[in-house]
């Protein structure tokens, strides 16, 4: 057998990899039946009755109940931004050049949308000059962003709202951080490559490669390059 400088994991006999796999797939079978349980429990939380917000949209200012669109349940990613910057916050960027295709929310009743601080006309030349394919609107003239965890000047947040029948909206559920890694793919399927996510914090054998934390995450100007629509700039 050659030698290689490349990493590589040990190599055995397929009776041995397929042990190793087995003990694995015990902890991956109780981690599935443990997110079954949390998603049974965040089921399961009491909600709060929401002021009627008015935020503004491509069409001009909406309500935020007619933000749902005609539709029960409603999440909301929360974008970070910056005034005056081209190139708006890299990690909500990458996380939400994710969602190309959302039809598959019409059969649960649901709908997924971007709401930023950025006036509405800034944000939706920022969604064409990155290539983002959700629905945007702006809490630049409401203090919507603010009151669920999401400031000028602060960080990112997924909230979900659910409305009752008479137009009433309620905030069901809220996360931030790496919280939100669990509504991505990006990172499961990162997880399961041998070198995973290659990022200095993460647990690997000696010799794997490694480098800063985010050296991996395709830039705001990459995604612009590789998916928008820069001829309004």
């Amino acid at each position: 057998m050659g030698t290689s400088t490349t990493p590589i994991p040990p190599v055995v006999d397929e009776v041995t990899w397929r042990r190793a796999l087995d003990e694995l797939r015990v902890r991956e079978k109780a981690v599935t039946r443990e997110l079954d349980a949390i998603a049974a429990h965040r089921r399961r939380l009491p909600a709060v009755e929401m002021p009627d917000y008015t935020l503004d949209g491509p069409a001009g200012p909406v309500r935020l109940v007619d933000v749902f669109d005609g539709r029960r349940q409603l999440i909301v990613y929360n974008h970070m931004w910056f005034p005056g910057e081209t190139w708006q916050c890299s990690g909500c960027t990458s996380f939400t050049s994710q969602f190309v295709r959302l039809d598959f929310l019409e059969p649960f009743d649901a709908r997924f949308v971007i709401v930023t601080h950025g006036p509405i006309d800034e944000a939706l030349a920022y969604k064409r000059r990155v290539g983002n394919r959700l629905d945007w609107y702006s809490t630049a003239n409401s203090s919507f962003g603010t009151d669920i965890g999401a400031p000028p000047g602060g960080g990112f947040a997924v909230n979900v709202f659910v409305r009752s029948d008479d137009g009433t909206v309620y905030r069901t559920w809220h996360t931030n951080g790496r919280g939100t890694e669990a509504l991505s793919h990006t990172f499961p399927l990162v997880d399961v490559l041998p070198y995973g996510r290659q990022e200095e914090w993460q647990d690997v054998p000696d010799g794997w490669p490694q480098g800063p934390t985010y050296a991996g995450w395709l830039g705001s100007e990459r995604i612009g390059t590789l998916y928008g629509d820069q001829t309004d700039d």
